[in-house]
């Protein structure tokens, strides 16, 4: 299984947390949002990481140095396209049943380990309950994913998607296809999340989610969610090593 992590962002909405350093170098007890997510995927065997940079990417050359499943993949195009861009440069050196994620998203490990034992064609995490209007939200249809994107209505939004998910391989050539055709149509500002709802629009494979069950993840967009973060994180995440 692979992994690739999104990690080209600047975080300016971090303020002092960033400063000069990238997004994910903000720390928590001690240890980089992006170290938590490494530790993670080596702990569960994934066999190659890609990790697509762009702001600081030398920090990441660093840091990355002697893991010799690492491989980084630059976007130079970061400070102009949203993450679908920077899944787009990275795509093509995935080719097996992989995990999607943000490096500055965290999740513990019980939300991990259901997500990867891929009982559909796609698996997506969601919190499931009510959530705001910048949340990436999702509707399900039939015990299919059926809808995800920012701009669904609150009162008929089922949850919000935590922003990593597994694949099959076999979903990989539409992915990709979905994701040039976005490109295609100068969808710069799109999500990645928009190639999924084209996955689901347009062809028949089984989407489906995982209810966290209440266990920690957070997203580090604002100082608030870093704050927040540092106060909840559990110890099955900070006492993690390789």
């Amino acid at each position: 299984m692979q992994a690739i992590i999104m990690a080209a962002g600047k975080g300016s909405r971090l303020g002092a947390l960033t400063a000069g350093k990238p997004k994910s170098f903000a720390e928590i007890k001690g240890k980089k949002l992006i170290e938590y997510n490494l530790q993670l995927l080596q702990r569960y065997g994934i066999e190659e990481i890609i990790i697509v940079v762009g702001y600081q990417w030398e920090a990441f050359e660093e840091l990355t140095r002697d893991m010799a499943n690492v491989r980084l993949v630059y976007n130079p195009f970061y400070e102009m396209v949203n993450v679908l861009g920077s899944f787009f440069m990275g795509m093509e050196a995935l080719h097996d049943d992989f995990i999607y994620l943000h490096a500055d998203t965290l999740c513990e490990p019980a939300i991990f380990e259901k997500m990867i034992e891929l009982g559909a064609d796609a698996v997506l995490p969601v919190e499931y309950g009510s959530c705001n209007e910048e949340a990436m939200k999702v509707r399900s249809e039939n015990g299919r994913l059926a809808q995800i994107t920012k701009q669904m209505p609150l009162e008929v939004a089922e949850g919000e998607f935590i922003g990593m998910a597994s694949f099959r391989k076999e979903v990989l050539p539409a992915l990709k296809a979905k994701t040039r055709q976005l490109m295609k149509e100068k969808e710069f500002a799109a999500y990645f999340e928009s190639a999924i709802q084209r996955l689901i629009d347009e062809e028949d494979f089984r989407i489906e989610t995982v209810s966290t069950e209440g266990a920690f993840w957070a997203e580090i967009d604002f100082v608030e969610d870093y704050e927040k973060a540092v106060r909840e994180i559990p110890e099955s995440l900070t006492a993690m090593t390789v």
